[in-house]
């Protein structure tokens, strides 16, 4: 079903789990911005708690995230995590708190009875209504009483970083982790109340072949996941420097990263897997396939969601708040994070204010990305026509009197199509990851 086209995935391309990307964040929005946008947020809302730490650090990953092998700096962490959660919450009117997610890093890097502390912290400042709970876990360091733990707070949704079953892949990326440990994960999160469970899975990593790919996702659907995210791996040593103990003359060429994409796609949609986007797949029972199939699908930092509040409040170092006419990260730097809090201020160090331009092509990207059509206005077709003529050429996507389409076929090419209508990428020297 899908052609490639090497030039026309040529260009790297942001992820766009925001618009504007990240990569145009500045130092010209601060804490004073995030203080006004915080008091004049009312209504639904979700959170996200990121976690920093993982008891194991991956070659590949590119999280922010450090080793918790001091119990000193994780400690240091949480304290300035709970004065965090206290401080925003007292800035916020009437909220009404849709869903909390954690994630890092590994939030299971921390105590289960500190994570229950989290969450009891999040209700004091944020209310007590019982919103959905979501967790990224690590199946690695994933102890017995976490299943209790998630049991008795309610956590009905999780997301295991698997990447591959693969003995030969899982020493190649430094992530060793039997299928043994990982069978053992799933039937305690199953035990434990999750009733949406999703697995990460990788393909272009260093040595990988086809039947690699399928012996991932056999073991995937045989253990059940409701949801699966084949994401393919972006090497970039440049910028994250532990990715060079990764060979990389051993990584798969474009035109391989491709066939293990289309490969993917084809196996999970003939198991009866709903797609979402061209790398995201759910059964159809599950909120996120439901979601693709209504049109109400989103993007945000976590991807794509179901997840409809208008305000996104990110808690934690480097965490990214959204607003309708805001985008604000944390301070990155563990340490400085801590620091402003002890001097009881807001952490936001930049970021930027979103346009009414901004966020009309933030609609349509986000459009084209989860409903694959969105209506264009003649001035914003006119500007972006040159760039889109080679994708509408390659029958890649079409143009139907007031709005654009992308059929399946033209898929893997959603994320170039929806650059074709951002302007800070058509003189960005920023470099992204491979669109496929």
């Amino acid at each position: 079903m899908w052609t490639y086209h090497p030039e026309l995935l040529a260009t790297p391309v942001p992820r766009y789990t925001s618009f504007p990307t990240a990569a145009e964040f500045g130092d010209r929005v601060g804490e004073r911005d995030y203080r006004e946008a915080l008091q004049r947020s009312a209504g639904d809302i979700s959170l996200y708690v990121h976690i920093p730490f993982c008891e194991k650090i991956c070659w590949y990953c590119g999280c922010n995230t450090a080793a918790a092998n001091r119990k000193q700096r994780l400690t240091a962490y949480l304290d300035a995590l709970h004065h965090e959660i206290s401080l925003v919450g007292s800035l916020m009117g009437d909220v009404n708190v849709q869903r909390i997610s954690f994630g890092g890093g590994s939030p299971n890097a921390i105590a289960p009875l500190d994570f229950v502390r989290l969450l009891d912290s999040l209700f004091v400042s944020f209310g007590p209504r019982a919103p959905d709970i979501s967790i990224e876990l690590d199946p690695r360091t994933l102890a017995p009483e976490w299943g209790q733990v998630m049991a008795s707070v309610g956590v009905t949704r999780a997301s295991m970083g698997v990447q591959t079953f693969s003995p030969h892949l899982q020493a190649a990326i430094g992530r060793v982790q039997p299928a043994e440990m990982i069978e053992r994960a799933t039937d305690m999160l199953r035990d434990a109340g999750v009733t949406s469970l999703n697995f990460d899975l990788m393909y272009g990593l260093p040595g990988q072949t086809l039947d690699d790919v399928e012996d991932s996702l056999r073991h995937a659907l045989r253990l059940g996941a409701d949801r699966i995210a084949l994401f393919g791996y972006a090497h970039v040593p440049h910028m994250i420097p532990r990715q060079k103990q990764i060979d990389a003359h051993d990584l798969p060429g474009a035109q391989e990263r491709f066939a293990m994409a289309l490969f993917g796609y084809n196996l999970l949609r003939d198991e009866g897997y709903v797609p979402v986007g061209f790398d995201h797949f759910a059964r159809p029972g599950d909120s996120l396939a439901q979601a693709a199939l209504s049109g109400t699908l989103h993007r945000n930092f976590q991807g794509f969601t179901d997840d409809n509040a208008p305000v996104l409040i990110g808690l934690g170092a480097s965490s990214i708040s959204c607003f309708p006419d805001l985008l604000v990260q944390n301070e990155k730097n563990a340490g400085r994070y801590r620091m402003l809090l002890s001097q009881d201020r807001l952490t936001a160090a930049h970021g930027i204010a979103r346009t009414q331009d901004d966020q009309r092509r933030g609609a349509i990207i986000n459009d084209l990305l989860c409903r694959g059509r969105a209506d264009i206005p003649d001035t914003m077709l006119r500007d972006a026509l040159d760039r889109l003529d080679p994708y509408l050429a390659a029958g890649l996507c079409h143009w139907n009197v007031d709005h654009l389409e992308i059929p399946p076929e033209g898929l893997p090419y959603a994320r170039s199509i929806a650059a074709a209508f951002d302007p800070y990428r058509q003189h960005s020297p920023r470099r992204f990851s491979s669109a496929v």
